[in-house]
């Protein structure tokens, strides 16, 4: 038994040993792959180091360069060019010297001593200079004294809250004697008007000094002392050019200045883009719509020890070449002011002062040119003005023009058959009055309707579309859904609605809210609703070109900045195609047919050369003006309109001419200019000599 026990002994302590080595031999392991594992972490990062710090040592250099060295943009970079069609220079950039300050912590004191040293080294016009602006540069001048002003009883007061230091400030400007400024020479006027622009606008800006007209010498001496005048600089700064003066300026658009930077109203829209506050920017039509298409790219500087380092080269904004042909354009512009002063002379014009003209691609929307100008009385003649955004944002009743899609209305919903005869005679709905042609036009079918006009025919066509039952003198009802019917139809061809042309302003015209039989009829020949001149012509375009309403548009393609001018395209505007008009083929046929009529021997003939075979239509509206300015409409006027394109079997040009308040009531006087006429003759003649 006790041999038994000392074996079970000898077991259990053999077993311990094992289990001991074991463990010892596993720490061992361990120990091992912990080390080897450090040695190859310790490896990984002295090979990374090594990596860093010798051969990517330049890179990580320039890393920590552009991370702790403050990066500046210089000024706005020129703008793009803007070219017409056929690639003539339009609007360019001009250098300009320019003489700025920039605040620069300087006391009150020094910044009057600059103003003097400046004004000591350039002229400055100083006309602008106010009894005000110079009653403060004395009292900033002479502080001591201007204390002197004011009373201890009313600094007593300003101690008890009873005033406050603007109403002392205001005080020494008041009592400044009328002597004192009377004894302030030239170079007192030039420092003071100096050190108000000084003071004028952000803190933060470049203040404008000179710009206009600064000389060699004046720019060259400020440049040789700008050590001995701080916040003093000299710069090339740029301005836009406009080769051909005025022409389409107004559509071209405005730049903001140097002085305004981003214009208030857009501030906010501007920095929401990434802009600054002294950017120069598009504020108007062109220049504003391609916007970011002209900014030019800033130069980007490194401030080094206090010195700016180029960083980044900037350049100039990229080009744009118009739809426009500038030559065509200045020849339509002249025509208008020529009409318009010649009618001032005709009896019956006393309220016609504007006309407008377009001059499209039906097959594409391109504008050739569009020009609305105005005649005012000015002294002891005439004075023109651009009226050239009244194409999209002024509504006129535009009468019979509208007529061809009147009868689209009529065919699509059958209440007008093709070759269907009426006669046109009056109409009289009770309560109201006759409801007439011009005159009677005896028996016509669709297309003489076109042809001469007829009011009439198109009052039985509405009535049908109204499911209305005519009796003469007899109350009329209607299905009011008529007018929506009609609004629908004439939207697919671009009245009433947006045309969608490249400009950032267009009026949709205006919309009558009464659903009367009556005013259904005016509706019919466009007697009701107002369009826009950029929407006629849209509609003229959408019949020309077989009922595809195309967006028109200003802007044809995008160029990359270089010297040698329209080189590098880098876009092009493609044709957009709103809609298409929902009608039969043999309806817009039909009213292509009418509309070929119209101006070969009816109340067109005589406007277009017919030797380049047009088509078209005329029209002429009743109007109300306010002619006292007192909010009430108190005089009738009529308003003569015309659409065209050409040729008829091939449309590659159209053309939309409005002169409103053509005419009106002169002691029963019924003569009309035929000024109207006389535009479209011209016009269109002077667009074929351009495009044989």
């Amino acid at each position: 038994m006790r041999l038994k026990s000392n074996s079970k002994r000898y077991k259990i302590k053999f077993s311990k040993k094992n289990n001991i080595e074991k463990k010892q031999n596993q720490i061992e392991k361990r120990y091992k792959v912990l080390v080897g594992l450090i040695f190859i972490l310790l490896s990984v990062l002295l090979g990374y180091l090594f990596y860093v710090q010798i051969i990517k040592n330049s890179f990580f250099k320039d890393k920590v360069m552009l991370a702790t060295i403050k990066v500046v943009e210089g000024d706005s970079a020129p703008r793009g060019r803007i070219y017409d069609r056929n690639g003539k220079l339009i609007v360019d950039n001009i250098a300009v010297k320019t003489i700025t300050y920039k605040k620069d912590g300087l006391s009150t004191s020094e910044e009057i001593s600059l103003a003097y040293k400046v004004a000591s080294l350039i002229d400055v016009n100083y006309s602008k200079l106010s009894d005000d602006d110079l009653r403060s540069f004395w009292v900033k001048n002479n502080s001591v004294e201007a204390s002197s002003f004011i009373t201890d009883q009313e600094y007593t007061e300003l101690d008890e809250r009873k005033i406050d230091s603007d109403t002392i400030e205001k005080y020494k400007l008041e009592r400044v004697p009328k002597e004192y400024l009377d004894n302030y020479k030239e170079i007192d006027r030039e420092a003071a008007y100096i050190y108000k622009l000084m003071n004028t606008g952000y803190y933060y800006t470049d203040k404008i000094i000179k710009k206009d007209n600064v000389t060699d010498l004046e720019y060259a001496v400020i440049a040789e002392n700008l050590e001995n005048l701080p916040g003093f600089n000299i710069k090339l700064d740029w301005e836009r050019e406009y080769l051909y003066g005025n022409t389409f300026k107004t559509i071209l658009g405005t730049v903001s200045s140097s002085e305004s930077g981003l214009p208030y109203e857009l501030k906010g829209y501007y920095l929401n883009k990434g802009y600054s506050l002294n950017d120069r920017v598009g504020t108007s039509y062109l220049e504003y719509q391609y916007e970011d298409v002209l900014k030019g790219k800033k130069n980007k500087y490194q401030v080094i020890n206090g010195k700016y380092v180029l960083l980044e080269e900037g350049s100039r904004g990229n080009d744009i070449k118009l739809t426009i042909d500038i030559d065509l354009q200045s020849e339509v512009e002249k025509i208008l002011e020529e009409e318009l002063l010649a009618t001032k002379s005709e009896p019956n014009t006393k309220y016609y002062n504007k006309s407008f003209v377009i001059i499209s691609d039906p097959n594409t929307g391109e504008i050739l040119a569009m020009a609305g100008k105005q005649i005012v009385l000015s002294g002891d003649g005439y004075k023109f003005y651009d009226y050239t955004p009244g194409i999209t944002t002024t509504p006129v009743v535009v009468g019979s023009v509208v007529k061809g899609a009147s009868h689209i209305v009529g065919y699509n919903t059958g209440s007008l058959s093709i070759g269907e005869i009426r006669d046109d005679s009056c109409l009289k709905i009770a309560a109201t009055p006759l409801k007439c042609s011009w005159k009677y036009l005896g028996v016509l079918d669709d297309i003489s309707a076109l042809q001469y006009s007829s009011n009439t025919y198109q009052y039985n066509t509405s009535i049908n579309v109204a499911h209305g039952n005519y009796v003469y003198d007899g109350p009329l009802v209607i299905d009011t859904n008529a007018f929506n019917i009609y609004r629908d139809t004439f939207g697919q061809f671009g009245l009433g609605v947006s045309t969608g042309i490249d400009l950032p302003v267009e009026s949709l015209g205006y919309k009558g809210d009464s659903e009367l039989p009556g005013h259904l009829f005016d509706f019919s020949i466009g007697q009701y609703d107002t369009y826009t001149p950029i929407q006629l012509s849209q509609y003229i375009n959408t019949i020309a070109n077989g009922g595809k309403r195309v967006k028109p548009y200003l802007l044809k393609s995008v160029y990359s900045p270089t010297k040698d001018g329209l080189t590098n395209k880098i876009s092009e505007t493609e044709v957009t195609v709103l809609n298409t008009v929902q009608t039969e083929d043999k309806y817009l046929e039909r009213v292509k047919l009418g509309f070929r009529r119209v101006l070969d021997s009816g109340t067109g003939y005589g406007y277009i050369d017919l030797a380049y075979k047009p088509a078209g239509k005329t029209g002429t509206s009743e109007s109300f003006i306010d002619t006292d300015d007192d909010g009430v409409v108190d005089t009738e006027t009529l308003t003569n309109t015309f659409v065209a394109y050409a040729p008829y079997d091939n449309p590659r040009v159209s053309f939309t001419v409005i002169s409103p308040d053509i005419y009106y009531d002169v002691n029963g006087s019924t003569y009309q200019s035929n000024v109207n006429k006389r535009i479209v003759s011209r016009v269109s003649k002077k667009y074929f000599d351009f495009y044989k």
